[in-house]
């Protein structure tokens, strides 16, 4: 009994210790298929396409990327996705215009954006070569670079606050900061400064 109680205090100064410790940098090492999935759940969110001019509704005025693969190119991270979009007019019920579909790859340097992961340095190649998608690249090259971004801090709070099946305490997430990014061939690594308050 009297053990019990001496491993009960024990156990609850070295939580209060690491309550109330600094932050510390650790990494997170997010597996590309990982990855995919939060890219899926944040922005590829309507029928598993990611609308990047138009919706659904307008039939003849549209562009959306699916189905994207990540892995590595030297240092970067590649998305391989496929692209279908059309920019024409609707005449009496049909589309009259420029449009196409085909497969693209996306290489680009992750960075840190505003606390989250965001991309500089964008470079689009394409499995074919027009007119129009000519038009698509540079205009996906740009908006890839300024408005995609993965916000990994949610992850990280369900991984982090976790609950412990018959555990006495609770873990919160206090701060979580974005220091770094990098990319290995298996792995987007995420260096991260957080600090954990249990109680």
């Amino acid at each position: 009994m009297i053990q019990t109680r001496m491993r009960a205090q024990a156990t609850g100064m070295v939580l209060a210790f690491v309550a109330a410790a600094p932050c510390f940098a650790a990494e997170i090492e997010l597996r590309f298929d990982t990855l995919e999935r939060i890219i899926a759940e944040q922005l590829f969110t309507q029928d598993g396409r990611k609308y990047v001019r138009g919706t659904p509704a307008t039939k003849c005025q549209f562009a959306y990327l699916e189905k994207p693969r990540i892995g590595a190119d030297n240092g970067l991270l590649r998305v391989s996705a496929r692209f279908s979009g059309r920019t024409a007019f609707d005449v009496f019920g049909g589309c009259v215009g420029l449009g196409d579909s085909f497969d693209l790859t996306i290489v680009a340097a992750p960075i840190v954006r505003n606390g989250a992961i965001g991309f500089k340095d964008v470079k689009i190649t394409t499995t074919k070569d027009s007119y129009y998608i000519r038009r698509v690249r540079a205009a996906l090259t740009q908006s890839f670079a300024k408005d995609v971004k993965i916000d990994v801090k949610d992850q990280a709070r369900k991984i982090l606050e976790l609950a412990r099946e018959n555990a006495s305490y609770k873990v919160d997430l206090a701060s979580f900061d974005l220091a770094e990014v990098r990319v290995t061939p298996d792995a987007l690594v995420l260096v991260v400064e957080f600090r954990l308050v249990v109680h």
